[in-house]
């Protein structure tokens, strides 16, 4: 039982290295079992089929990404005991701190190049990653705007304000490192859109 979890997830491994350098499509199930070692025949004991492979690593992004926000049912307490600064600047930390893994700045790769050939790519891209952070930080908003600390502005435009600008310079962020160049302008443009917007929503004068 150890040896075939043990090789599943080297086939995983070694699919989402060679799918975030030359995409989907310019990867072979041969290249695949050639790199993990093995026949690949003994890869179908596995996975039905190269399809199968990538909807995997396409479930292991969903579960990776979703770990990045806090579960709604916690929300209530951190914002009641936070400032707005801490619990942007955490959240701001705790996203970058998720694509700075290894693994999972190969499986962002590889959703950058499929989406727009993978109808699976594209449903998280725009459900996951856009539409379930803006739901979240309209939450986020709403919430923030009855305890006081933000002005009260439309929480679905708050969300759209902060998420949309900082989605683009992650975008960038993610290129910068993949092609191995300095990413501390990038990483000093976000912290200082937070800084900006918070500073124009706030409530001057709450302690929290």
């Amino acid at each position: 039982m150890t040896k075939t979890i043990s090789t599943k997830d080297k086939i995983l491994d070694v699919a989402i290295d060679l799918f975030s350098q030359n995409g989907y499509s310019g990867v072979s199930i041969r290249e695949i079992t050639r790199e993990v070692g093995i026949k690949e025949s003994s890869l179908y004991n596995h996975f039905q089929n190269k399809d199968e492979i990538i909807m995997t690593i396409f479930s292991m992004f969903q579960e990776e990404f979703a770990k990045t926000l806090p579960p709604i049912e916690v929300l209530d307490v951190i914002l009641a005991n936070s400032s707005i600064e801490q619990f942007f600047a955490k959240g701001f930390e705790n996203f970058k701190e998720h694509i700075d893994q290894p693994v999972n700045e190969k499986l962002w790769r590889i959703l950058y190049i499929e989406h727009y050939r993978n109808t699976q790519a594209r449903e998280l891209f725009l459900n996951d990653i856009i539409k379930k952070t803006l739901d979240f930080l309209e939450v986020v908003f709403e919430k923030l705007i009855a305890l006081g600390k933000v002005k009260p502005f439309d929480p679905s435009l708050l969300a759209a304000e902060y998420q949309y600008p900082m989605f683009s310079m992650l975008v960038e962020y993610n290129m910068l490192r993949f092609d191995g160049k300095d990413t501390s302008l990038i990483e000093k443009r976000m912290k200082d859109h937070l800084v900006f917007l918070l500073d124009i929503i706030k409530i001057e004068g709450t302690n929290k």
